[in-house]
């Protein structure tokens, strides 16, 4: 088992593959749009830890006050993923990149760590089975299942925005909340344009390109979020299936 580790830096950023999609040395439109929002992120604290090895296995999490999702708290590390696949599962990969994470709070002083999951598990969210082996707790919930988990290490807690309790917005058309932090958003947008361009389904896809934005959304967010009819859909990337699905409704 490799216990190689690397955590990305403004210096090693460009060389270094970003475990979430592996490619060659080849132009990859999502891999370049989530090394600026990083080159843009790594200043603040913000932690990008993988296996030095050609494998999808890290974790990704920064303080909640520059983290890019609408959760209140104070002296918080958020975490956004931890993802471990293929041949490398089950091996102790997981355990080893948390207990990093656990190991970074308390060292710099963190009140605990949190992070997004859900009553049902969902794709695209970190596994919160795993995440509650190591102590995490339901701290605050949305009305349609969601729910913050945090591992407090002092009796604080932190809590969604107020913003999120409603999940819906004004608008009745498809409408996707958006940042490039994940490398397959870019893809993802481009299929829903050019399907929504080809069957005439009025959309709009809105960029979430600061703190401030990010704050303030009126939904559960890890980077990725939908709208349809005014109503909150899901945080789950979409294919072409599942959008048909959200447009039936």
């Amino acid at each position: 088992m490799c216990t190689d580790f690397v955590n990305l830096t403004t210096e090693n950023l460009v060389n270094e593959h970003l475990c979430c999609i592996i490619r060659s040395k080849k132009p990859h439109q999502g891999i370049d749009a989530k090394r600026q929002w990083l080159s843009e992120r790594l200043n603040e604290g913000h932690v990008f830890r993988k296996l030095n090895a050609r494998a999808t296995v890290f974790i990704e999490y920064a303080p909640l006050e520059t983290a890019w999702v609408p959760i209140i708290g104070d002296n918080y590390y958020y975490v956004y993923c931890l993802w471990v696949s293929g041949s490398h599962k089950g091996k102790g990969y997981g355990k080893l990149l948390m207990e990093y994470c656990l190991a970074d709070a308390k060292e710099k002083g963190k009140s605990g760590i949190c992070m997004l999951g859900a009553k049902k598990q969902k794709s695209w969210l970190s596994d919160q089975s795993f995440a509650k082996k190591f102590g995490f707790e339901v701290v605050d919930t949305t009305n349609n299942g969601y729910e913050l988990l945090a591992l407090s290490f002092d009796g604080t807690m932190p809590k969604f925005a107020q913003n999120v309790k409603n999940q819906e917005i004004e608008s009745k058309k498809l409408t996707i909340y958006y940042d490039m932090q994940c490398p397959y958003v870019y893809q993802n947008i481009e299929m829903i344009k050019q399907y929504c361009e080809m069957k005439d389904v009025p959309v709009s896809l809105i960029q979430v390109d600061t703190l401030q934005k990010a704050k303030e959304l009126p939904c559960v967010f890890n980077n990725w979020c939908v709208f349809y009819k005014g109503n909150f859909e899901t945080v789950n990337l979409l294919d072409i299936a599942y959008l048909k699905r959200i447009l039936k409704k």
